[in-house]
């Protein structure tokens, strides 16, 4: 057998290996970006619409629906109150990326100062305990649908107010 048609077969083989690196580099999606934000100035705690995510819970929760917004970076962006039974009241600008189940708080309300301060810039896992343990269910509840956000803001609303209308209770 002579040298010349393995050469010609590793050249094809090695020319084709060139050809699909190629192609799976141009379907590659573009990174992940963060859509740059700042925190409602209108909202409103009055007006957030109260729900409950677990029978432990010692602080009322809530949602400010007028604040709830779908980014363009895929995250579910909302302003999220907890009252004590004493009446302190805590407001969150939070954002949910469903995509990789992660939480990001971009700021905290200064009720003395009357405004917004600067959160975390990392975003966090979210999970069934410990610190986003309450974005998690929020999550759970009807923030999301799956991995992506859940489009509707009265059904968000409805599905932290009653429960999901898809899952069992």
């Amino acid at each position: 057998m002579s040298p010349i048609p393995n050469r010609s077969l590793a050249a094809a083989a090695v020319l084709s290996l060139a050809a699909s690196l190629a192609a799976a580099q141009v379907n590659e999606p573009e990174p992940w970006k963060e859509t740059a934000v700042t925190p409602p100035a209108d909202w409103n705690a009055e007006r957030a619409v109260e729900f409950r995510l677990d029978n432990t819970a010692t602080l009322r929760y809530a949602i400010d629906p007028k604040t709830v917004r779908f980014d363009e970076d895929g995250v579910v962006r909302y302003v999220f109150v907890a009252r004590s039974s004493s009446g302190a009241l805590n407001a969150f600008f939070e954002g949910i990326r469903c995509q990789t189940a992660e939480v990001k708080t971009h700021a905290r309300w200064d009720p003395d100062a009357r405004q917004w301060r600067t959160g975390s810039d990392t975003w966090q896992a979210l999970e069934n305990r410990g610190a986003t343990r309450r974005a998690w269910q929020m999550a759970q509840a009807g923030v999301c649908d799956g991995k992506a956000p859940n489009r509707s803001v009265n059904r968000i609303v409805d599905s932290l107010r009653n429960g999901r209308a898809d899952q069992m209770r």
